[in-house]
Parts: structure tokens; C-alpha cells; sequence
């Protein structure tokens, strides 16, 4: 809407006009030509700000203030700027100093003017608002610099010519006024046609806002939408213009009426007649007798011409606005603006390039707006299409890691804006690497690929830029280590052979999870298989690494076994001779071998030669024996030992080791291992043994004992108890399996007093608990296991004397209540039986020794005081004699016996089983039955063994538990009797053992029920313990 004083109205026309005619006028100034054209620049740039004021809604107060100045100025400018005009006079140097100095003054007023605009002039317009002050700072603070004067040869400019300060001079060559070549009525509806020479606003905003489609009713809209680009526009011609679509032309074709149209515009024209000798030309409205086009190649030319230097401009005024980035509205109107110069030709991409503007847009990656963001790629991928150069300056330029960060953005267009910059920029040789090296990149482009249920476009993008980073050796290499295995696989198996034994070394060196390492057998082995057995070292290497990667996860064991993997681990390690190779195989394939036997395969059919002989063979035990004794590499040495460790679960293979072991000296070979210092070695060593102690027990403790440093060696007292190694574990379990009754070896352990040790770590382990050190309860268990071991052999005086000087009565009667081993209590229970049994033999019945003197002067029997008065000595009610826990083992005496019922409750068989077998010694015939039963009953033992009865059903505890009900039948009255008949379960357990137990169990079965009344009673009846 226009200002309602009209008087107003000649004076902004009058403005105008003269600044047309000025910048007219500096055309043609031959004369510090520089200078001159700088001030018609800044007067040019000053129109759309007049215009602007001409055409407010919001009239400013001091709108006449303002016009007076700038006309005062401007037709200053004009009257100095004529005096210099080629057509005149020449002026002097100093005239023409004193010309510059007024010119600069006069643009400084001018400048002055600008800052005296409201804000309210701009309608809120923010971006309007900050160019203008813009200018108005840059012209208050201008400053022209008088050269030289030189001999300069100016041509004719064509008028209205681009005054941009920042664009480089050219040659311009000589034009016609009339653009057009032919002779064409164009009639101008313009009031004046100074000011229709000058830069159309609302059409330029059709040509390069085409984002916004937005009409604009009068021309004071240019600066609410066009940013301070629109000052460096070069002017347009209406001849520019196709009269049909109102818009510049790409094809400008003349018709036989002579007005030039855009070529499709008008063959669509033409389309609408019927008939040819209906059509007439749109603007004349003459009718035409041709519809033939002919290309106006000099308006063409021209506006082509006149495209290159406007989109020079506007690229160099966008860099500006993203510069002052003031407004969301002003950077993405500077970059719609770029993308539409970038789209119309190649070239303009290097420009925008070389201006500095990619360094604003990667800057930009950060803004707070997401529509800015998303602009910003999308001129960012405009930019490096099919652009090399670009990439490089981007590789150069740009943190990767910024692109990457917004991937993970809430908004979905920003995310796929910045996958497709991804993606171009993975296209290039020199991004490739510095994409999957940024922190997270190829992380996150798996998680978008896998993700294609939540969004399918994203998901598309990401599999495009994993397959282009697979050019790249490290990327495979995170791709796998994130999940993403099919590249590397896919280079495995159809890959060149330096690709495969690289992808080989990555299989090798990565930690793959659970779920993908059964996959990676499947497609890995074949390929695996044949390199192999290729005749490179190389590529074997980086084969038997990936092999002990994928065998390392038992469930691949079956899948390995069917590739073949076993019978050619078994070639490496048996057959194959290493000559000039620099690899030698044996190690790694035994590894491997190793790992698949340990998951777990039935491997007594696995054959392993050509020939059908199977793993558990002679062949196999002997070389493995044979290279046990020849082999220097203890990591070899590992491998095998392991091997012979899961064959020993096999019994046919176990019948093979324990034959060659009888027949080589292979027990001496594996004994000797355990001194190896390498602590792995001598721990697989170690476990061998144990498995082997059921059955050359005998054998391994005569020829330990004849080894140096042994078997005290096995005993070595770790300095605290968190520090129990693997290694003192399982010397100590090796110790407690070896034969217990092996005299040899006890007395070899006695003489090196290793007692006294094993005692102070069984009270270190109790105080500190078992969760100090993962080994401590094994090692717990075999210490114990080793005091059992002296508990078999108390026939023989130094080791009963030992027993007796440790009190190892009270020491398993307290380890019976304070551990959580059910292994210690077990074996506890069994030192306790072993110690009662030997109760019998040593407890015997006091006697008082008599003097010669006492025996003279002893008074006659019926002369004797009453026996009440008789010095009385304890008598154990049991055993009939003198006893104590520490001399004669007594479990009365130690209070073991409620200790041992208490263990008849626990859930595991085995420490029942024990703790039952320890009370039976109480109710042995060498014993007073009668007071053993009674004392037990006292303890309420016979509830005890009626549960036992009924939670278990191991033949052996049912055994021991209807023998001791028995015992209880026969000697324990009526009361036991009656607690035994009450128990309603008791019944169902005797028939079941009546009918399915073996024969002693349905002996004792049969006797109690017929104790109970359930069965006839015979004869007689026999069955043994």
C-alpha cells in the first residue's frame, strides 16, 4: 500500500530517475573507472531500498527528512559524476580528486540516511532490516583511493550493467540497444522506462525463490522475502521474457509475426488450434501462415550471458546472507537460491566452491533449525555429484563425525538429507577410509540398515554406504566387529587370494558373538579348509588363526567335524614334515583339535586319515605320547596334553591311553610336566593325571614319589589365600585322587611334613571363605581329600601317631558343620568312618596297675570296701574301654555324632550316603549294640534314617538305612519298634525295594517287613553287609 501524501510520489520517481541516470553515467566515465563504478554500485544497491520506503504499510514520520537528504545527495552525485562524462571537457587531476572526495562524501550522507529508517519501515522483516543497515555501515565507512591516472581503452557498456563491487571486470563487447535482431513491436507498459530498466524484484523473486510460490501483490513485498542478495543482481530486460509464461527463457524461438517466445510455451500454443489456418500469434494476434521456430541465438546468447554474471552475483551475495545468517528465513532462502544455480550448471558448483561458502555450510551441519540443517545437505550433496574436486575439498574441510551425529537426528528429513551426503561422499576413494574411521559411523549405518521396519528409505541408504565402504580392508574389519559379517565373508570366500588371507587375519583378530559364530563356521570353513592346505605360509597363518577363533565356541564343533577340519589338523600334526617352510603347523592344528574335541563331539567315529583309523586309536594316543616326549614348544606341549584330556572321556579311548601309558614310560613323561614352569602346562598336565588316578593310580603315586621335588612340591603354600592358583588347586585334587591306601605315598607326604600346611590353609580358607580365589573350594576339597588319605593307612605307627598329635577327629568333625563343599563334607564323613573303624582296635579297658606291696598287704575279698568307694576310671558306654577323640578316634567323645545325623538331611546322596556309613561303625558287632542303639535313640537318630528312606533311593543308602533299621528292630525295645511301625511311608519303600533292589537290598527289605507283620516270618534268613 502506498503513502497516502502524494506529493511524495514525484519525489521518490525523481530519486530514481537520477540514480538510473548515474548509473547510466559511470558507465562511461573512462577515468577512475574503479571509483565510479563503485559509487553507481552503491546507488544501485540503495534502490530496492527506496522502493521499499516508496511502498510501506508502516509510513515512518520522518519519510520527508529522509527524502530531502537522499535527493539532496543523489542529485549531487549526479551533477559530479556528469562533470567527468566522456562527452564533456577533460578534467584535471585535481578536479577530479576534488570530484572523488565529494562523491565520497555524498555517498557517506546517503549511507547516513539509510540508518534514519525506522524498523517498522520492514514490517517485522528482520533480514530486510539487517541488509539495510548492512549498507548503510559499509557506505558510512567508504573510502575511494585516487590512482594514477593510465591510458585506459573503454568500450561501450550495454546499460544497466551490474555494479556488484566484488565482480571481477570483463571485456564487454559493444550490443545493440535493442536486443532483439529482427523487428519486433514490443510495447512496454511502464510508466517510465528508466525505472523498468532497472532490477525487477518480483520477477527476479519468480525466477530463484522457487521454493516459495507465493504471490506478491505490489513490489514493497521484495525485501520481506528477498535477503540482501537481491542488491547484487545484475538488471533484467523485459525482452527476457516469454510473453506466455511471464518468465525468463531457456529456448527463446522467433515466430513468423517476429515476437520471440520460449520454445515450449509456444509449441504448446500452437497445440490448441485444430487447424493451421486458425492460428494466430498470441501477442499481435495475427494470423500465421508457418509454425516454424527459429532460434533468436543472439537473445539466447545474451541471456545466457546475462545468467552467468547474475548467478556469479547471487552466489557471491549468498555467501553473504549465510555470513550474517541472521534469520532462519534469510540462510534458507541464500541456500534454495544455491541449489538452483548449482542445478543449471556444472561450473556453477566449482564457483560456490571457491568462494568460501562450503566451510558456512558445514557450519551450518549445527544450526538449532531443522529445515536450515536439511537445506544444508542437501546443497552439501548437490555440490559433490560427480564432483571429485568437491569430495577432496570435503575430506580436506569437514569432522565426519558432525554428518554422523546426524544420523541419529529426531527428524526424519535431516536424517535421510544426511544419509544421501553419505552416501555420495562414500563414493569417493579418498572418503572411503575417513568414513568408517569416524568414532560410531559404521556402528550406526549397521543399526539403520538392520532397522528397514521403521524406515525403509533409511535402511536402502545404509546398505548402499556399507557396500561402498567395502572397499576399504579396515572397514570389513568393523563392519564384523559391529555385527555386520557378510562383507567379510563374502571377501573370504570369493574374494582375490591377498583379499582372503587378509579377511582370514580379520576372522583371526576379532571378537565375534554367540549368535553370529555358528554362522561364521557355516560360510567360513570350506574356504578356511582350502587355504589350509594351500602350499603359502602366509595364507596358512592367517587360516589357522581364524580356525582357532571360530573352534574356540564349542557349539561349532559339529560343524568343523563335517567340514573335515579334524582329519587335516590330524595331517599337520602326524604326517606333515616341515622343511623350508617358516611356519611350523603343528601347534595351531593341535590348538584347534583340541578346541573341537573339548565341545563336546562324539569323536570315537571321527576318523582321521584316509585309511578309517579314528581319533581314539593306537595310531593316534602313540604319536600324541611320542611327541609329548620329543616336543620343546610348551604351547605344543598344551595342545596335546589337552587332546589326551578328552579322549579320556571316551571309554574306548581311555582303555587306549591307559594301555600305552602301562606300556611306555608316558606316566614319567607327564609327571615330569607337572615341574614345568609354565603354569598352563603343568595344569593341563595335572588334569590328565586326575583323570587318569582310577586307573593307574598305583602306578602315577610310585613313580610321583620318585620324582625330584615331589610330591611336596604339590603342596606349595600359596602366601594368601586370594592368591590359590589353578595350579595349587588341582595338585592338591591330584593328591586326594591318587589311591588312598598307597602306603608309599603317605609316608611320603608324612616325612615331608606337609601336614602342618595343610592344616593352617584349611584354617586360612575358613576364616577368609571360599569367595576370596575361584579356586579355593577346589583347592579346600583336595586338601581334605589329602588328611582322608592318612585315615586308610592308620595300621602304620608314624602316620596313627600323626593322627592322634592333630587331633584329625575334631578337624573333620568340625569341617562336617563349617563349610558350604558338599565335596568336604563328603569326604569328612569318610575320615570319620575310617577314624571309628579304627576306634574298635584302640579303645581298650582300663587297667590298674598293682605294686608287689599293695598285692601283700591286700585285705580279703569280703574285707574290701563296698565298690562304690573303689576309685572309678570313664568307660565309653560304646566302645568298653578308655576313649577320646584324639587318642582312640572316638566320635562320641567328639561330639561328631549329631554333626553326622544332621548331614542326613542334606539334599546330595553322597555326603548322606558317607555320613550314614560313619554312624553304622557305631552299631558294628565289635561294639556294645545295645548302649550304641540307646545313645542313638536318645538323639532321635532313627527319625533321621527314616527320611533318609524316604527322599532317596540310591541302592547304597537304602542298604545302610534298612540294615541300621534293623539294628534298631532288634536292639532298640519297644519304643524304637514303635516309632518305626508308626511311620506310614516306611512300608512303600520296603515293597519297592522288596521287588526291584538287588539282593541284599530286598534281603534287608524282607526282614523289616516281617519285623513289621507284613510278611510271614521264615527259618531263617541270611545277608551280608
Amino acid at each position: 500500500m502506498s503513502i497516502d501524501n502524494t506529493s511524495f510520489a514525484s519525489v521518490f520517481e525523481s530519486l530514481l530517475e537520477a540514480i538510473s541516470a548515474i548509473i547510466e553515467s559511470v558507465a562511461c566515465i573512462e577515468v577512475q573507472q574503479e571509483n565510479f563504478i563503485a559509487v553507481g554500485c552503491y546507488l544501485y544497491r540503495v534502490f530496492p531500498a527506496i522502493m521499499e520506503l516508496q511502498y510501506t504499510e508502516n509510513t515512518p514520520k520522518n519519510t520527508k527528512e529522509i527524502l530531502q537528504s537522499l535527493s539532496q545527495n543523489v542529485n549531487l552525485a549526479k551533477d559530479l559524476v556528469g562533470k567527468c562524462h566522456k562527452e564533456n571537457h577533460p578534467v584535471s587531476d585535481t578536479e577530479l580528486r576534488n570530484v572523488i572526495a565529494q562523491l565520497e562524501g555524498a555517498v557517506k550522507d546517503i549511507g547516513e540516511c539509510l540508518c534514519l529508517i525506522p524498523s517498522a519501515t520492514y514490517g517485522g522483516e528482520e533480514y530486510a532490516e539487517t541488509a539495510v543497515q548492512s549498507l548503510s555501515e559499509e557506505m558510512q565507512n567508504v573510502h575511494f583511493e585516487v590512482k594514477q591516472p593510465q591510458e585506459v581503452r573503454t568500450k561501450e557498456l550495454e546499460p544497466q550493467m551490474s555494479f556488484a563491487s566484488e565482480q571481477p571486470k570483463k571485456e564487454l563487447m559493444p550490443i545493440e540497444s535493442d536486443l532483439y535482431p529482427v523487428d519486433v513491436d514490443i510495447s512496454v507498459s511502464t510508466e517510465s522506462s528508466q525505472i523498468f530498466s532497472m532490477p525487477r524484484l518480483t520477477d527476479f523473486l519468480k525466477i530463484t525463490s522457487q521454493k516459495s510460490q507465493r504471490k506478491h501483490e505490489n513490489i514493497n513485498k521484495s525485501l520481506t522475502t528477498l535477503p540482501q542478495v537481491a542488491y547484487y543482481i545484475e538488471p533484467l530486460y523485459d525482452t527476457f521474457f516469454c510473453p506466455l509464461t511471464k518468465q525468463i527463457m531457456d529456448d527463446p524461438v522467433t515466430i513468423e509475426s517476429g515476437v520471440t517466445y520460449e520454445r515450449e510455451a509456444i509449441t504448446d500454443w500452437f497445440e490448441t488450434f485444430d487447424y493451421l489456418e486458425d492460428i494466430v500469434c498470441p501477442t499481435t494476434g495475427k494470423k500465421l501462415t508457418s509454425r516454424v521456430l527459429s532460434t533468436n541465438v543472439a537473445l539466447k546468447t545474451t541471456i545466457e550471458e546475462w545468467k552467468d554474471r547474475n548467478e556469479a552475483a547471487r552466489i557471491k551475495v549468498a555467501r553473504a546472507a549465510l555470513t550474517l545468517a541472521s534469520s532462519d528465513s534469510m540462510i534458507l532462502e541464500a541456500i534454495i537460491d544455491l541449489q538452483h544455480i548449482c542445478q543449471r550448471k556444472q561450473y556453477n558448483k566449482v564457483q560456490v566452491l571457491s568462494v568460501g561458502i562450503l566451510p558456512l555450510l558445514i557450519k551450518l551441519l549445527g544450526y538449532k533449525d531443522g529445515d536450515v540443517r536439511c537445506a544444508a545437505l542437501e546443497l552439501l550433496r548437490q555440490l559433490v555429484e560427480d564432483n571429485d574436486e568437491g569430495k577432496e575439498m570435503i575430506a580436506k574441510t569437514m569432522d565426519i563425525s558432525t554428518l554422523i551425529e546426524l544420523l541419529s537426528s529426531s527428524h526424519q528429513q535431516v536424517r535421510h538429507a544426511s544419509l544421501l551426503f553419505l552416501l555420495e561422499l562414500s563414493r569417493s576413494q579418498a572418503l572411503g577410509e575417513k568414513i568408517g574411521s569416524a568414532t560410531g559411523a559404521i556402528l550406526m549405518l549397521i543399526r539403520i540398515k538392520y532397522n528397514r521396519h521403521v524406515d525403509s528409505f533409511a535402511s536402502q541408504r545404509a546398505d548402499e554406504i556399507l557396500k561402498n565402504l567395502e572397499g576399504y580392508p579396515d572397514n570389513i574389519k568393523q563392519m564384523a566387529e559391529n555385527g555386520f559379517l557378510e562383507p567379510l565373508l563374502n571377501h573370504l570366500t570369493e574374494g582375490s587370494e591377498e583379499m582372503q588371507m587378509e579377511m582370514a587375519n580379520y576372522l583371526g583378530e576379532i571378537i565375534l558373538g554367540h549368535d553370529s559364530k555358528t554362522y561364521v563356521a557355516e560360510r567360513a570353513s570350506p574356504s578356511l579348509t582350502k587355504m589350509v592346505q594351500s602350499g603359502n605360509s602366509i595364507i596358512r597363518n592367517a587360516a589357522f588363526k581364524a580356525l582357532a577363533q571360530i573352534s574356540s565356541y564349542h557349539p561349532n564343533g559339529e560343524i568343523l567335524v563335517e567340514a573335515g577340519i579334524v582329519r587335516i589338523m590330524a595331517e599337520e600334526m602326524f604326517i606333515r614334515r616341515i622343511y623350508d617352510e617358516p611356519m611350523n603347523s603343528k601347534k595351531e592344528a593341535a590348538a584347534i583339535l583340541a578346541n573341537i574335541l573339548e565341545s563336546g563331539v562324539e569323536h570315537d567315529n571321527i576318523q582321521v586319515n584316509t585309511h578309517g583309523l579314528r581319533i581314539s586309536s593306537d595310531y593316534v594316543v602313540y604319536n600324541i605320547i611320542y611327541m609329548l616326549k620329543n616336543s620343546t614348544p610348551d604351547e605344543l606341549n598344551i595342545n596335546l596334553v589337552r587332546i589326551l584330556l578328552c579322549l579320556t572321556k571316551s571309554p574306548e579311548s581311555m582303555e587306549t591311553i591307559i594301555s600305552v601309558v602301562n606300556e611306555t614310560e608316558a606316566s614319567y613323561t607327564l609327571i615330569e610336566i607337572i615341574n614345568n614352569p609354565h603354569e598352563q602346562l603343568g595344569v593341563a598336565a595335572i588334569k590328565l593325571l586326575i583323570a587318569l588316578a582310577p586307573h593307574v593310580g598305583n602306578t602315577l603315586a610310585e613313580r610321583l614319589c620318585k620324582t625330584s621335588g615331589q610330591p611336596e612340591n604339590l603342596i606349595e603354600s600359596p602366601t594368601e589365600t586370594n592368591h590359590i592358583t589353578e595350579k595349587q588347586a588341582v595338585s592338591a585334587k591330584f593328591l586326594a585322587k591318587l589311591p588312598h591306601q598307597n602306603l608309599t605315598l603317605n609316608l611320603a607326604l608324612l616325612n615331608r611334613n606337609v601336614v602342618p600346611t595343610i592344616l593352617q590353609r584349611i584354617f586360612q580358607i575358613q576364616r577368609s571363605g571360599t569367595r576370596t580365589s575361584r579356586h579355593a573350594t577346589l583347592y579346600l576339597e583336595g586338601l581334605v581329600g589329602i588328611l582322608v588319605r592318612f585315615t586308610t593307612t592308620l595300621y602304620e605307627p608314624h602316620i596313627l601317631f600323626l593322627a592322634r598329635t592333630h587331633n584329625l577327629t575334631s578337624v573333620f568333625t568340625e569341617l562336617l558343620m563349617k563349610t558350604s563343599s558338599d565335596e568336604v563334607q563328603k569326604l569328612s564323613a569318610i575320615g570319620l568312618e575310617n577314624l571309628s573303624l579304627e576306634s574298635m582296635n584302640l579303645s581298650q579297658p582300663p587297667q590298674i596297675k598293682k605294686t608287689k606291696f599293695t598285692k601283700m598287704f591286700s585285705l580279703p575279698k569280703f574285707l574290701s570296701s563296698s565298690s562304690s568307694n573303689r576309685r572309678k576310671i570313664p568307660v565309653c558306654p560304646v566302645h568298653r574301654g578308655s576313649c577320646s577323640s584324639q587318642n582312640t578316634f572316638c566320635l562320641i567323645d567328639a561330639k561328631a555324632v549329631e554333626r553326622l545325623l544332621a548331614c542326613l538331611d542334606h539334599e546330595n546322596g553322597e555326603v548322606v550316603e558317607a555320613s550314614l556309613a560313619a554312624i553304622c561303625t557305631l552299631l558294628d558287632d565289635k561294639v556294645d549294640v545295645d548302649k550304641s542303639v540307646n545313645l542313638l535313640s536318645e538323639v532321635n537318630a532313627i527319625q533321621h534314617i527314616l527320611n533318609v528312606v524316604k527322599e532317596h533311593r540310591q541302592e547304597g543308602l537304602w542298604q545302610k538305612s534298612f540294615w541300621m533299621i534293623e539294628k534298631f528292630l532288634v536292639k532298640g525295645g519297644n519304643k524304637s519298634a514303635s516309632d518305626i511301625s508308626q511311620d506310614r511311608l516306611l512300608p512303600a519303600s520296603l515293597v519297592s525295594a522288596f521287588h526291584h533292589g538287588d539282593g541284599n537290598t530286598r534281603q534287608m527289605a524282607e526282614k523289616i517287613l516281617r519285623h513289621l507283620n507284613r510278611m510271614p516270618s521264615p527259618s531263617t534268613t541270611y545277608y551280608t553287609m
